[in-house]
């Protein structure tokens, strides 16, 4: 290295270095600029060893009673006050008695939509176990009260009219309880798979996105959940749950805790570069990998709510793969990696 240095006639001139070691550096081979959340597990992993743990009995006890105390507590106080306000103004006790058993009954029929969500979902749970055992014995019978009930469950599905009218006009010709199981996936399945399949990729999508743009401190956790939550709603939906709230969180912490369980949340970097090209990522920003980690694991989520909400097993079809939801779902997202 070799330094040279003008001066003016104040000896307060530019000073020049001129570096002669080798080839400049460029800034693409330059190393990546460290993240704050270095070593920090990946938000969907957080996601899922937060939501599938399962809480103390104390806890369990401490809501309980806080709900119960905080709920006899208002009533009383809601009582008093419409009681007392009778007494002393009979027409504003009235129109207060009467907003008090509007917001009753309003609490009511949440209550019932919230047993007849749970209600939907025992039904799907009792198709999926039918089928299995119809499956497992090779009862025909058994095979064809399964159709059946698929057939009265999606009885207002549009999308499911032509792989009905499918299984009425075929399903008299199978004598086969697996062959006819079989036509119910490939016939009047495939389009509910279709559609719970482009609802895992947008969600990848979007937790994928958000993890790599916004910087925000655990910006990308709230994404991953928020963004779950709602694909696996929606995926109830697709399969005729149409889960309420309690409903949709019965089925997410059975979903995240048996990824858990399975190690299922686990994503390596082989995963990585085969979906997006994870090399060439990891140059450009970390948090471009920490992107196509977290889309990797939603749609494993996602793959996963597939499975305990569709009302029969794949065995006909094959389960929506991890590594095509992830491809299709970040195909341009990031630019084209070579």
């Amino acid at each position: 290295m070799t330094d040279r240095t003008t001066a003016g006639p104040s000896n307060k001139g530019a000073v020049l270095i001129e570096i002669d070691d080798g080839p400049p550096v460029q800034p693409d081979a330059a190393p990546a600029v460290p993240d704050s959340d270095a070593g920090r597990p990946p938000a969907m992993a957080q996601v899922a060893a937060l939501a599938a743990r399962p809480p103390s009995r104390l806890a369990r006890w401490f809501w309980g009673l806080a709900v119960s105390i905080t709920g006899f507590v208002l009533s009383l106080a809601a009582w008093d006050y419409v009681t007392g306000l009778l007494a002393r103004s009979p027409v504003l006790g009235a129109v207060a008695t009467g907003l008090v058993a509007a917001f009753v009954l309003v609490l009511a029929v949440l209550a019932l939509r919230e047993l007849a969500a749970f209600g939907r979902l025992r039904r799907l749970d009792g198709i999926h176990k039918a089928g299995i055992a119809a499956r497992a014995a090779g009862d025909l019978g058994q095979a064809r009260a399964v159709i059946a009930r698929l057939d009265a469950l999606y009885a207002d599905r549009a999308e499911t009219g032509w792989g009905r009218a499918a299984l009425r006009e075929r399903g008299g010709e199978v004598l086969d309880a697996d062959a006819l199981l079989a036509l119910a996936e490939t016939q009047l399945l495939a389009p509910l798979d279709a559609e719970a399949a482009r609802e895992v990729e947008a969600a990848a999508r979007m937790v994928a996105t958000v993890t790599a743009i916004v910087p925000l401190a655990l910006a990308d956790v709230f994404t991953a959940l928020t963004a779950n939550l709602r694909m696996i709603r929606r995926i109830a939906e697709v399969y005729g749950g149409r889960a309420g709230v309690l409903g949709s969180w019965r089925i997410t912490r059975t979903v995240l805790a048996h990824l858990v369980a399975t190690g299922a949340v686990a994503v390596g970097d082989d995963l990585i570069g085969s979906v997006a090209g994870g090399g060439v990522l990891s140059r450009v920003s970390r948090r471009f990998g920490e992107g196509v980690i977290n889309g990797a694991l939603t749609a494993r989520v996602g793959v996963a709510a597939i499975e305990v909400c569709r009302p029969l097993p794949f065995v006909a079809t094959a389960r929506p793969a991890v590594t095509g939801l992830v491809r299709r779902a970040l195909t341009g997202l990031f630019g084209r990696q070579g």
